[in-house]
This record gives structure tokens, sequence and C-alpha cells, in this order.
């Protein structure tokens, strides 16, 4: 059904979206639910909520001993993966192989009113990064439970999430969930690199169902000392604008050093690129975030946080964020020097030297204007700096006032009680991007509690996520999206 078959199964499945589309409700706000409903897994039986936690786990560890690193590409079998279980359970699903080896997968449950809501998305990628085995305690690839952690990649990114997406799939059917409007769990390939899965899906966009909602990955839900400090929902993100930086010169012997060399120039430039401080810029989202963090923070801390615009204008304010890691990216573009390559030899002065910088721009930003200012921080004929990525896209962000927004507020609200729930800009890239001018209101989070040791396994060696959060996270999810598209 792979290959040849695309186009075909891409087009019945287009005109199903169509028609789906026509009895929509017109665009006006659904009504909030209280903020103290009863959730509606209360409704569900004790031993089917076990039974969902242990399909959960058992899921979670076959799913992580699928190899889907990429590179190399082959998410076909992570596709197949999730269709097998889509189709024991009768769930409308297709899987389109659009190479050799990459597949997206997509499903859908659809409403049960006469009249119905634009669709939710449950978005999740099915690669992950490489791994080096020898700075593991366990294979990469093992799934295996230690100490009451699962280890796997993709542990954190994002094989978790897409797994308590499936199971909330799962829950929805077995349970005969009334929504009033569809929900589409679609799982992409090569997020990691290219992105080229969700290329695929946004140019046969007919799949989206003219969707007003995404979940995507992202988000954190932060535990200290064995307390939720907040539950943090990641409504933008800084977008990526990759340098090439390359210094040219004359080549010789390395015995007789030219002191204006391809390396040495190298140097110079970058240390003139580093040494620049970009401007601090303050986001609305990013000013909202640091006021509900204020109580948590020492005094001081506290009163800049509730008078940032008056704090950003401090020097000493000013040194201390280029210290603070968690807080510098929040309020200026952010330079950092990731690759460099010369000679290949030793004794060998280059005719060319070359570097990679990791810039990441605040939505809104103007990626030309940008590269202009580093091109004349530079200064120097010698030097060419170039985008590495073909096309820019402006980063985005979604409003903190919509009804899924709600649905996660007042859901969080109830699992963890007095835990602020607070909107967020990341200094990562997520596809949500990609999905928010198609008219999307798409937002990164997440179900799971996680520690700051086992969140920064992400990408990481060792990355692991604890047995507990992955029984307990489906739970959670189905009631953000029954809060969100339950007709009760």
């Amino acid at each position: 059904m792979f290959g040849t078959s695309v186009q075909q199964i891409c087009t019945r499945c287009a005109l199903s979206c169509l028609l789906a589309i026509c009895s929509f409700a017109p665009a006006a706000a659904k009504p909030a639910a209280a903020s103290t409903s009863a959730l509606a897994s209360a409704r569900v039986p004790a031993d089917r909520l076990a039974r969902y936690s242990d399909l959960a786990l058992q899921w979670m560890e076959d799913y992580l001993r699928i190899d889907t690193t990429n590179p190399p590409v082959h998410e076909i079998e992570a596709a197949t993966f999730f269709k097998n279980i889509l189709d024991q359970e009768g769930i409308e699903n297709r899987v389109f192989e659009y190479q050799p080896g990459r597949a997206n997968l997509w499903a859908r449950l659809p409403h049960s009113t006469i009249a119905a809501w634009r669709p939710l998305i449950l978005l999740n990628h099915m690669d992950v990064v490489t791994s080096d085995p020898s700075h593991w305690s366990l294979p990469p690839l093992s799934g295996q439970v230690v100490d009451g952690s699962i280890y796997g990649r993709g542990a954190q990114d994002m094989k978790n999430e897409g797994l308590a997406q499936m199971v909330v799939r799962v829950m929805l059917k077995r349970e005969q969930a009334a929504l009033d409007r569809d929900v589409i769990f679609l799982a992409v390939s090569d997020e990691e690199a290219d992105g080229t899965g969700s290329d695929w899906m946004i140019k046969n966009r007919a799949l989206l169902g003219n969707a007003e909602f995404g979940i995507n990955e992202g988000g954190e839900n932060l535990l200290e000392n064995g307390k939720l400090r907040y539950i943090g929902v990641d409504v933008g993100e800084k977008t990526p604008f990759w340098l090439h930086v390359v210094a040219h010169g004359r080549t010789g012997h390395g015995s007789r050093p030219i002191p204006d060399s391809a390396p040495n120039q190298l140097v110079h430039a970058l240390d003139r690129i580093l040494a620049y401080r970009t401007p601090l810029k303050l986001l609305p989202i990013v000013e909202e975030f640091l006021h509900d963090m204020a109580p948590y923070e020492s005094p001081e801390r506290a009163k800049q946080f509730r008078n940032i615009r008056q704090a950003i204008e401090d020097r000493k304010f000013q040194e201390d964020v280029e210290q603070d890691e968690s807080l510098n990216f929040l309020l200026r573009n952010t330079v950092s020097l990731t690759m460099l390559a010369g000679s290949e030899q030793t004794n060998v002065i280059p005719p060319e030297a070359g570097a990679n910088l990791d810039v990441r721009l605040l939505p809104g930003e103007d990626a030309q204007q940008f590269l202009e200012t580093i091109r004349r921080i530079v200064n120097n004929p010698d030097v060419t700096i170039e985008p590495q990525q073909r096309e820019f896209r402006v980063a985005n962000y979604s409003p903190a006032n919509t009804a899924l927004y709600d649905a996660i507020r007042r859901v969080s609200g109830q699992y963890f009680p007095g835990s602020l729930v607070v909107p967020r800009l990341t200094s990562g890239y997520t596809e949500n991007q990609r999905y928010r001018p198609l008219g999307i209101e798409a937002y990164g989070f997440t179900p799971y509690t996680a520690t700051d040791a086992e969140g920064s396994t992400e990408h990481g060696n060792d990355e692991r996520v604890r047995v507990e959060e992955v029984r307990r996270a489906p739970k959670i999810l189905y009631d953000v999206v029954m809060a969100l598209a339950g007709t009760v």
C-alpha cells in the first residue's frame, strides 16, 4: 500500500477530510468549561485506567527499541508499529511512504456531533538523533527499565510524547468518547534534520482538515526537590539562522607562520563576533513569563522580573543576563560557535578555514539585517559569511488566551494544585513554526514532568524517563484533549 499508492490514498483521505470540514461550526469561541469541572478520566473505571497505563509502558519499551536514528532514514518501521495498533483498534489511519524508508502516519477520530469545531492535531516526530553507545550506561535502543526509569534514545525527545498521544487515541476510541471536533494524530519523519515529513504534510494540507489547534513537543514541567515548580507551555520558539564563516588566505608550510593566514583571520573574525553583544529586547510573552515567575525568585530578582522593562536598562542586570543561560536567550538574539574546520594536517597552513555559528533569532527579527550586522562587525573582505539554510522562516507564536491553552491550564490545575501555568518562549526549534502559518494555533505541551537532570538527557547520554511518568502522562493528555474536544 506504500510507494505508488500514496497519491491515490492521499486523494481519498483528502476528500474525506474536506467532507468533514463542511460540517464545522462557524468560527466562534467555544465556551470554556468551569475550572472545577470533573476530569474526563474520572469517568473511566480504575481497572481500565490501570490497563491503559500498562499498555503505555509496554508500548513505550517496544517503541524505544525501534531504530529511527536520523540519519539514516527508516521511520517506516515506527509508522508500521503505530499502524498495527490503530488497525487493531479499528481507528481510521493511513501511512504515506513519501520516500523509500521515510513515512508519515495520519489517523483520525471523527466528531460525533452534527456540527463541529475545527480539528485538534496531536503532532509528533518519529525520528531521533544519533547516539554514541560508548557513553551510555545501557544500549541506546534497549528500552530497558533500571531503577524506575526506562532508557532509550527518544525517551525525552519525543517518543515519550508520541506514545502518550497514541495511548490517548486508543482511550478515546475504547471509551467511545463523544467529540465535538475531529482529533487527528500525525506522526512525521525527519524533524531532526530537514523536515521533509512536515514538508509533505503541508503540501498535502487537506489531510490537516483546516485544524484550529495543535499540540506538539515542547513545554517544560520542572520538578525541583520533588515539587513541580511550574507548567511551562511553549507558545513560541526562536528560529535558527545558521551561519557559515570562511576565511581565505595564503597556504604554506606550518614551520613558517603567515600572519594573515586563513586560520588566523578566522580566529580574529570569530573573536569579533563572539565579543558582540546583541541588544536586549523584550517580547510580550517573555514579559508575562518573567512576571509570573517572580514569586519563585529571590527578592532582588523578583523585583527585576516584575519590572523587567526597567531592569533591562540597568548595566548590572545586563551583565547578569549574559551569565544566566536560562534568561539570556529569552531577551536577545544569540550566537553560539559550534563547529571549526581547517587543515587536515598539522604542518599545513590551509587556504581556507571555516566555522559554523548557531544563531537563534527572536520572533519578528529580520535575518538579512542581522547578517549585515555580523558582516560589518567582522569587516574583512577575506572573510565570507553566508546562511547555511536555503530558506529562512520568521519565528512566530500563538496567543495564551485560546480554548486549548485554557484547557491545558484547567487540567494542569487539577493535577498539580498551586502550580503556575506559564507561557514560554523556547530557545529550540519545533515544527509548530511550520504549522502556525496554516491558521493552526500550535503549542508545545508535555504531560510529563521531569527533573533538570532528566531533561538534560534530551539529545544527550542516558536519555530516560521515569516509569511512573510513562504510566500517568496519557491520562493527563486524555483529560486535556477531552477538555477541549469532549462534548461533556
